[in-house]
This record gives structure tokens, sequence and C-alpha cells, in this order.
């Protein structure tokens, strides 16, 4: 395998995308992988401070969250903005589970991965999981 460069890292286009079959909405969603910032930026989501100034995971709308960053368009665009959260997050359990489910496959997150994360500002060690 060869060695890359700058140019040819910083040029590579790396995003994955996956067309998922959505039958509850009579279709498909496309989905693509973040980007590095965008994938910090939904972990931070997931913690909250609290009002003694500790952090604390916070998994309110976790699934609508990271479906809603990796939606979008057939041009690329994303699909949902951050006033579509709710909305986003009051539709099927399953249709959202599934495209949950590639999101997570797309960004290389695994369900350890998502329960270290949750586990890490978790102030009681055997606090439920984020599927739960």
């Amino acid at each position: 395998m060869a060695l890359l460069g700058r140019e040819q890292i910083l040029a590579a286009n790396d995003l994955p995308v996956e067309d998922v079959p959505v039958p509850e909405w009579g279709g498909e969603v496309r989905l693509r992988g973040l980007t590095g910032a965008e994938l910090d930026e939904y972990q931070g989501s997931l913690v909250v401070q609290t009002a003694n100034g500790q952090q604390k995971a916070n998994l309110r709308n976790a699934t609508a969250k990271l479906v809603s960053r990796c939606a979008i368009d057939e041009d690329g665009a994303p699909l949902f903005e951050p006033k579509d959260l709710l909305k986003l997050s009051s539709k099927s359990a399953v249709a959202l589970q599934r495209l949950f489910a590639v999101a997570q496959k797309l960004n290389g997150l695994t369900d350890d991965d998502m329960r270290e994360l949750v586990e890490d500002f978790s102030d009681d060690p055997s606090a439920s999981s984020p599927s739960d």
C-alpha cells in the first residue's frame, strides 16, 4: 500500500454513504458517515453539565440525534435541521433504530463504544446502557 501525502489525504472523498430502506416511511433514507468534527459534536451532545459542575450522560434523543446528523438528500445536503430533532424523535422507534444501526456502522461506532461513552459519565457503574 502506498504512503499517502498531505494533499492526497485532504483531497480524499472518504465519507461513506448508504441508502437504507425504511418501509415504515415508504422509501429509503440516505445516510453518510460524519466528519471527525461532526462525530465529536455528536458525542459531546451526549454529555451535559450538572448544576454542581459535574458531567453526566444525556441519552435523551440520542438515536434521533445521530440519524439527523447523518441523513442527507440526493445532493449530499443535510435533510434535517436542529429544530427537527423532536419531530424526528417522535417517529417509529423501529425505523429510527434501523437507521441508527447503519449510522453507527458508517461512523465506526459499536454498541460497546456507546456503552463506554455513557459509563464514562455515569455516577452509577450499573446504570442502563444506551440501548435500554
